[in-house]
C-alpha cells in the first residue's frame, strides 16, 4: 500500500486543576471554538465539544502524524494560555487527561452526550461521570493518581 489511512475517533476528557469552576460562561463558548481551531491548526476535526464549567470533553479526530499527547499539550497550552488573557491568570487544566475510542457507529451517541452535558450534571458530579467512563472503557486506573 503507498499510502497509510486512518479513521480513529477519539472522546478525550480534561478538567481544570483541582476541578475548579473557572470556566465562565461568558467565553464558554469562544474557549471551545479556540480549542477547536487548535486540534484543526494540527490537522485535526473537532466533530464535538462541550462541557460544564470545571471540565471539557471533545470528540475529534486527529492526524496519524500527531500523537494524542502531543495534540493534547497544544489543546492545553494554548487554551490556558488563552484563558490568561481572559483576566485568569490562575487558571490551570488538571495535569493529565481520559481518552477513549469511540466507534464510528456510536460517534452520533457519544455526540449527543457531549452535547448535553450541563442537564448530566444537574444529576452527576464529575469526578462520579470521569470514574464511571474509566470503567465503561475497562480502563485501570490507581486512585491515588486519579485527581489532582
Amino acid at each position: 500500500m503507498s499510502q497509510s489511512l486512518s479513521h480513529l475517533l477519539f472522546h478525550v476528557v480534561f478538567s481544570t486543576k483541582n476541578r475548579l469552576n473557572l470556566i465562565q460562561p461568558e467565553f464558554e463558548n469562544e474557549l471551545h471554538s479556540y480549542i477547536c481551531g487548535i486540534v484543526r491548526g494540527q490537522k485535526g476535526e473537532a466533530l464535538e465539544i462541550g462541557g460544564t464549567s470545571n471540565h471539557i470533553h471533545v470528540m475529534a479526530r486527529f492526524h496519524p502524524s500527531v500523537s494524542i499527547s502531543d495534540m493534547m499539550r497544544y489543546v492545553k497550552g494554548g487554551s490556558s494560555k488563552w484563558i490568561h488573557e481572559k483576566g485568569i491568570p490562575m487558571f490551570q487544566w488538571q495535569k493529565g487527561y481520559g481518552v477513549f475510542s469511540v466507534s464510528e457507529s456510536l460517534a452520533e451517541q457519544v455526540g449527543g452526550y457531549i452535547q448535553n452535558q450541563k442537564s448530566h450534571h444537574e444529576k452527576y458530579s464529575y469526578e462520579k461521570e470521569f470514574l464511571l467512563l474509566l470503567e465503561k472503557h475497562k480502563v485501570k486506573y490507581d486512585d491515588k493518581y486519579v485527581w489532582d
